[in-house]
């Protein structure tokens, strides 16, 4: 099986989205189209394969769904060769009970959603792969709940019971080799009642509650006001994060030499500066990856800067070191030939 590594930092949205369609056959290119513009959920492709090497079109490509904040990954995987057939999903290494299809136990109706699902598929209706990630991830937002519930620990039951439900509430248990346990509770901010939202905490908990919400709240407020001061300096950014405004990426220039520069926010920005890293658009190194640089956290900076001031240093910043970093470039593909 062959790879095409999709970067998701290369070109525009609407773009990229192109650029990645363009690789499938038709009745598999108009599904993935339809769920990535008409998804409700930041559904992301972050990489497209080939059945084989000598396949004109390719088949099975990675989904990065949002859970719990964070991302997690399905492969789908189509035939090419029978592109009106439904494709097989493939969750996480970590989801080995996570069983969908099972009739067995709670969940039997939505299990028989997803057959229904598969049963009825129409390769002519775009919808049904939007659809059916849609149904599966309910069902495995459902499943992470169940994980979490049957875990013996009487302060996380409490800390369960006393969270209001809530459309959009999610709660995970994350695991895996190289992390220990441990359960994440995404919380829906837009329109929530602060002084409601923990009703079995004294009042004293509250306000701290009250207040490290609110202080969330104005944290992504200033993250997204020095994305907007970037405007006047680069343009509008290639990609931004916009629900926690943690990550942006913009197009930069010198001379005939350009470049990509993703930034970083930090959740204690704008205490701690934004992270930045250069990746050229035109130099690549032997595995067709593109040439990035170190992190760069030690220019100019001061929290007590307005917005205008901050990205102004970060200008500055980025034409002096931009000379360094096309040399580093230059260097490093001698070293590949």
């Amino acid at each position: 099986m062959t790879s095409l590594r999709m970067d998701m930092g290369e070109g525009k949205g609407e773009e990229k989205e192109k650029g990645i369609i363009a690789h499938f056959p038709p009745l598999i290119a108009a599904q993935l189209d339809y769920l990535l513009t008409r998804s409700p959920l930041p559904i992301k492709v972050e990489q497209v394969s080939y059945g084989s090497r000598n396949a004109r079109y390719a088949d099975r490509f990675t989904l990065l769904l949002p859970c719990c904040l964070d991302y997690i990954k399905w492969d789908v995987i189509y035939n090419s060769q029978y592109p009106w057939a439904a494709p097989d999903i493939i969750f996480g290494l970590d989801d080995d009970n996570f069983q969908p299809l099972s009739f067995t136990g709670e969940g039997q109706e939505t299990s028989q959603s997803i057959w229904g699902i598969f049963c009825d598929w129409k390769i002519k209706d775009p919808s049904g792969l939007l659809r059916l990630i849609l149904e599966l991830r309910n069902l495995y937002m459902g499943y992470q709940r169940k994980r979490v519930e049957e875990l013996d620990d009487p302060r996380l039951k409490f800390e369960i019971s006393t969270i209001i439900p809530r459309e959009g509430l999610e709660i995970c248990l994350l695991s895996g080799i190289e992390r220990p346990d441990a359960v994440k509770f995404a919380v829906p901010l837009l329109d929530l009642d602060l002084s409601n939202i923990l009703v079995g905490y004294p009042l004293r908990h509250h306000l701290q509650i009250f207040l490290q919400v609110s202080e969330a709240i104005a944290s992504v407020n200033s993250r997204r006001l020095f994305i907007e001061a970037l405007v006047p300096h680069f343009g509008r950014p290639l990609e931004a994060e916009t629900v926690f405004c943690r990550r942006v990426s913009i197009l930069a220039a010198s001379g005939n030499f350009s470049f990509l520069v993703h930034l970083t926010l930090p959740i204690q920005f704008p205490k701690q500066q934004p992270i930045l890293t250069f990746q050229s658009s035109q130099h690549f190194d032997s595995q067709g990856m593109p040439i990035t640089s170190r992190l760069y956290a030690d220019y100019p900076w001061s929290p007590r800067w307005d917005v205008s001031e901050m990205t102004q240093r970060i200008f500055e910043f980025i034409v002096e070191e931009c000379v360094n970093f096309k040399k580093f470039c230059s260097d490093a593909l001698q070293l590949h030939r």
